[in-house]
């Protein structure tokens, strides 16, 4: 399955706007982490009511984020600034004092104005071979010269629903597992080798030195629409979540009572998703009914569909269980552990 496939079967399960913009702020390319500040300053400026702004409004929030972000994590690749008119470099040269006056700077302000229309704002509604089933803005021409931004009805629904904080968390943890990604002394460690689940805080490290990286469950609740795996309800905000083992941790150890346990390891990422903590507990160390084996399947494929490092991890893991050939497809690997406990 193809991206593009796997993002059009992602927005099938769910054809909202929290789907096209899950597939936006998830599944993108991530060259620079633009998208995700100008996310931040959609949903901000969206949440408070506003229907319509300038575009020097929309890129006050958009550019002091990535001020702030910049101080501590690197936004782009490195080495891959250009000249001293390249926003990234303004944001250096501009970040400190804009987030000492709490606002950005007159140069790093025209500086956004300057590259968003061509740049981020085109990009945002784009997936790689799919379209995105809603749009979120679009960019007028104004009156006096001053360019304005319409938010449309999808993204206004969104910003102002209950979800929206969710969307919030979500965004975040994408853009430090970015973040982390463009790090030299990290990033090349993910893209490698993937991340490891830290089973104590159940956080997402990468696997050479263990940091941290994000905690699991806004890394991957967007996958699954925000939903639980067992009941399929939407977690609401403040809701009682634990991360599921889909196929109970216990198999190993009653394996390991007879035989080693043959079959992949229970405690990785592929088998691991968020739900609400009461159906966690009802669940306890049953086996995963096929219902929630189709649920884990779509999330691992959307997650596969997202760029590295989490589609690389789940690349390391899609194995059949017997032997090191590598199985065809997501639900095929969950049928062969299925037939590992039958």
């Amino acid at each position: 399955m193809t991206a593009a496939d796997a993002a059009q079967e992602f927005f099938a399960t769910d054809a909202s706007p929290r789907a096209s913009w899950r597939m936006a702020v998830l599944m993108g390319r991530n060259s620079r982490t633009y998208k995700f500040a100008l996310g931040h300053a959609l949903l901000q400026l969206a949440g408070q009511g506003h229907a319509e702004v300038s575009l020097a409004d929309l890129a006050a929030p958009y550019a002091l984020s990535l001020a702030e972000r910049a101080a501590d994590a690197p936004q782009a690749p490195g080495g891959s600034a250009g000249g001293t008119t390249d926003f990234l470099t303004v944001v250096g040269r501009e970040g400190t004092q804009s987030l000492r006056l709490g606002h950005p700077t007159e140069e790093l302000l025209a500086a956004a104005v300057r590259s968003m229309p061509v740049m981020v704002m085109q990009k945002f509604h784009n997936l790689s071979g799919a379209a995105l089933g809603h749009r979120f803005y679009e960019l007028g021409p104004g009156t006096g010269g001053r360019r304005t931004v319409r938010f449309t009805d999808a993204l206004r629904r969104i910003a102002a629903s209950e979800q929206a904080p969710g969307l919030h968390t979500e965004l975040g943890a994408r853009w430090r597992i970015v973040e982390n990604s463009f790090d030299t002394g990290i990033g090349r460690s993910l893209i490698d080798d993937g991340l490891r689940v830290d089973g104590p805080t159940m956080g997402l490290t990468d696997r050479k030195h263990r940091r941290p990286i994000a905690h699991l469950t806004p890394a991957v609740i967007g996958f699954q629409h925000h939903r639980c795996l067992i009941c399929d309800d939407v977690i609401v905000p403040g809701a009682p979540v634990q991360v599921d083992h889909v196929f109970p941790r216990a198999l190993m150890t009653r394996y390991s009572a007879v035989r080693a346990w043959p079959g992949p390891d229970l405690d990785l990422l592929w088998n691991l998703a968020p739900a609400h903590k009461a159906c966690n507990g009802g669940k306890s160390d049953r086996p995963p009914e096929d219902v929630e084996l189709l649920r884990l399947a779509r999330r691992n494929i959307a997650i596969m569909s997202s760029p590295h490092p989490l589609r690389r991890t789940l690349e390391l893991q899609l194995r059949i269980p017997h032997g090191n050939r590598r199985a065809a497809n997501w639900p095929e690997f969950l049928r062969e552990v299925r037939a590992l406990v039958a």
